[in-house]
């Protein structure tokens, strides 16, 4: 019996499609669909009937482990364990991506994991509702299909469904790391290419901490940058957020005022509540109160080494460990608070 072709709008799927594909991995059915790399064959990853037709079909060896494709970070938890900050932070900076993760599972075995940054693939794996496994579609050893003409010159009869969604984007496929083993290791080197990771990994992040992401960490994340700017310093990543920041407001008045007299402009920041994954990608987090330090713990308990108090971390010598929210207490108070972050910054360059 012949393969069933559907086409699909890579940009816009078509609902009936995705629900139909999804219907089919849940009943351990076998359905070719694009990411953006090459075509995978999707299936249902605890579903053994399913999983071993896809290891005769491919002809791969039963000890070659397929990837799993997540569409949420949120998985990588769940299906994942021991994850580190640069874990965090390359899945950040490279999903959805051409990046496939080789991890730590709860079974003390390993683990690879991959988002692809394809619409299709992405509907299909939220919709299907169960972990899904999508090694390329071609038979093992074979070049990877980037058409749907070519999947069904190697697979026509053997899946059960493919997708086509014309040629992929990439046409090669993702780049393999092994995070369980430090530093890490590159087990295949596709889209992404090795200096695009070498250079991911040397970054390291700073993260700045107040309530509203609108003035405190705002200052800190503006000062640090053009600090590190002026000493020739592209190895750190600054970001800034807020324990209880509405997302998308712009910094204050005030804080852009005050910035600017020190030729620092920040046109694009808008406010970012504090999420998971930016503490958990974080390797230096800088509070402005203990507050602050408490509700990162309280959130994200495991980042207890990285958190630190911006007067703590670098010394200060002040009665007053915290640095006060300005707001609404007049422009003194704004100027003090900002020359306060400023002592604080010019000692921090040296330090990371």
């Amino acid at each position: 019996m012949s393969t069933e072709v559907i086409k699909i709008d890579p940009d816009n799927p078509e609902f009936e499609v995705v629900e139909k594909a999804a219907s089919f991995i849940r009943q351990g059915k076998l359905v070719a669909i694009p990411t953006e790399t090459v075509y995978g064959i999707a299936a249902d990853y605890a579903h053994p009937q399913a999983v071993k037709r896809l290891y005769e079909i491919k002809g791969r060896p039963l000890d070659k482990p397929f990837t799993v494709a997540i569409a949420f970070q949120d998985s990588m938890e769940r299906l994942a364990i021991g994850l580190s900050p640069l874990v965090y932070k390359l899945a950040d900076k490279f999903w959805p991506g051409p990046l496939t993760m080789v991890l730590k599972s709860p079974d003390n075995k390993t683990i690879g994991l991959r988002m692809p940054n394809s619409r299709v693939a992405l509907r299909i794996i939220e919709a299907s509702g169960v972990d899904v496994v999508l090694p390329s579609a071609n038979l093992s050893g074979d070049r990877p299909a980037v058409s749907a003409a070519e999947v069904l010159s190697a697979l026509d009869g053997k899946i059960d469904l493919l997708l086509d969604a014309g040629k992929v984007e990439l046409g090669v496929e993702s780049t393999v790391v092994d995070l369980t083993v430090s530093p890490l290791k590159i087990l295949r080197e596709g889209a992404l290419k090795k200096e695009e990771l070498d250079k991911a990994v040397l970054l390291k992040r700073v993260l700045f901490v107040c309530t509203g992401n609108s003035c405190r960490s705002v200052m800190a994340e503006g000062l640090l940058k053009k600090a590190l700017a002026k000493a020739g310093r592209s190895d750190v990543e600054v970001f800034s957020c807020g324990t209880s920041a509405f997302n998308g407001l712009m910094p204050s008045p005030e804080t852009l005022e005050l910035l600017a007299k020190e030729g620092i402009t920040m046109p694009d920041k808008r406010a970012r509540r504090l999420d998971k994954t930016l503490l958990k990608s974080s390797d230096i987090i800088l509070a402005m109160e203990r507050y602050h330090e408490e509700r990162i713990l309280d959130f994200v308990p495991e980042v207890k080494n990285r958190v630190f108090l911006l007067k703590e971390f670098v010394k200060m010598r002040d009665s007053a460990p915290d640095i006060s929210d300005p707001i609404s207490q007049g422009r003194d108070f704004y100027e003090k608070t900002f020359y306060a972050i400023k002592e604080a910054i010019n000692k921090i360059v040296d330090l990371i």
